[in-house]
């Protein structure tokens, strides 16, 4: 893998970060919703937002 530039590792640690925040977020309203449904969404949109943070740092190389 090339070298990242100073930039690119900085729009990365911003995207894992955004993508954590996300994630606990999503979580919560997760644990807050009555409607299965809901619930069922908000599980499912963490967990993709987990899945995008992880992928993102993969990038460097953690």
């Amino acid at each position: 893998m090339a070298n990242l530039s100073q930039v690119e590792l900085q729009n990365l640690r911003h995207l894992i970060g955004a993508h954590e925040t996300s994630y606990q977020k999503l979580n919560t309203y997760a644990s807050q919703a009555v409607d299965p449904q809901i619930k069922q969404i908000f599980t499912k949109s963490a967990q993709d937002s987990l899945n995008t943070k992880q992928k993102l740092m993969s990038f460097l190389n953690w």
